[in-house]
């Protein structure tokens, strides 16, 4: 009797060890500026864990002028680690040298192609107050994603381009999606053969939008970016022609807490063939914003898995966020 009594308590720790647990929602804050954005997530061989680098807004600065967006300047790259794949915590600001980066840091990229670390840092020279000045993209390189060498300025025809995502082309080559600001906010293609020239293909929608990223799905290609009233979805068989999904995804507002407004500047990680989405929420919708009015400043990041439906890409943001224990645990 007392094997069967132990057999059957095993069983039910077995049962209990593999129950799912929804990732929290959010499912990071940054803890010193309260700004976290603009997600990438990447797998550290030599720590054998799997890391987020992010833009941290200065989302607690207090400025007189509610016109004034210096508190989106000035930036770190912050960076999140986790153990289980559910809890993250802060590790450290990201060092990059001077000589090819600057103090307003956005929409860090990272790949990993032949044993190396990419990075594409998008840089703004200086603090402006309000939607002005220069934007590039840089090319950096590291092999254990704390020490960076600087790889290149893209050159991308326009002074005002932001948001790099990479993918190997399936031609050959690499391929970038970025914004260009100069025409008017639309999201373009570039490709290169080296990672070191590029040659813009032209626009990829007639629609203005931010935050591209590009990915490998049940089969397809697919891009997502923020179109500031929800994500655009296109679907392409070759990573060059594409078609637009009728619905957006993340459009309205969700039913919980930290959720309550539109989801943007995405990312997409996918891992054992399945795909999860990451995006950031301003806190407008929260009780604290009816008093304070700079608390819409802070953001926060989401997590949930993207599904198939009638073959495009479908979310609910109000299911219970996915468990990432399996997809990101540290090994």
């Amino acid at each position: 009797m007392k094997l069967i009594a132990t057999l059957t308590l095993l069983a039910a720790l077995a049962g209990c060890a593999s129950a799912p647990e929804p990732a929290p929602r959010p499912l990071y804050r940054d803890p010193t500026l309260d700004g976290a954005a603009d997600v990438s997530l990447v797998f550290n061989r030599g720590l054998k864990r799997w890391e987020m680098f992010y833009t941290n807004r200065r989302a607690t600065l207090r400025l007189d002028d509610p016109k004034d967006v210096s508190w989106v300047h000035a930036t770190p790259i912050g960076i999140a680690t986790t153990q289980d794949g559910n809890r993250w915590t802060f590790d450290s600001e990201a060092k990059f040298p001077a000589e090819c980066t600057g103090v307003t840091l956005w929409a860090p990229e990272i790949q990993e192609f032949d044993g190396l670390y990419h990075l594409w840092l998008t840089i703004v020279p200086g603090i402006h107050k309000s939607w002005t000045g220069e934007r590039r993209i840089e090319h950096l390189t590291s092999t254990d994603l704390r020490t960076w060498t600087c790889a290149g300025r893209v050159d991308l025809g326009s002074p005002k381009v932001i948001d790099a995502s990479v993918i190997r082309a399936p031609q050959g080559g690499w391929r970038m999606w970025f914004k260009d600001e100069q025409a008017g906010s639309k999201l373009k293609v570039a490709d290169s053969p080296d990672l070191k020239t590029w040659t813009v293909r032209g626009p990829v929608s007639h629609l203005p939008g931010e935050g591209p990223t590009v990915f490998r799905f049940g089969g397809k290609w697919w891009l997502v970016a923020d179109l500031w009233k929800g994500l655009l979805v296109l679907r392409s068989d070759d990573a060059q022609t594409w078609e637009e999904q009728p619905t957006r995804l993340l459009a309205g507002i969700g039913d919980h807490p930290t959720d309550r407004a539109k989801g943007q500047h995405p990312g997409v990680t996918v891992v054992d063939d399945r795909a999860y989405l990451f995006y950031f929420t301003h806190q407008s919708g929260e009780p604290e914003a009816k008093t304070d009015d700079r608390w819409h400043q802070r953001t926060v990041i989401q997590a949930a898995e993207l599904t198939l439906k009638d073959g495009w890409l479908h979310v609910d943001r109000n299911a219970p966020p996915p468990d990432l224990r399996a997809a990101f645990k540290a090994r």
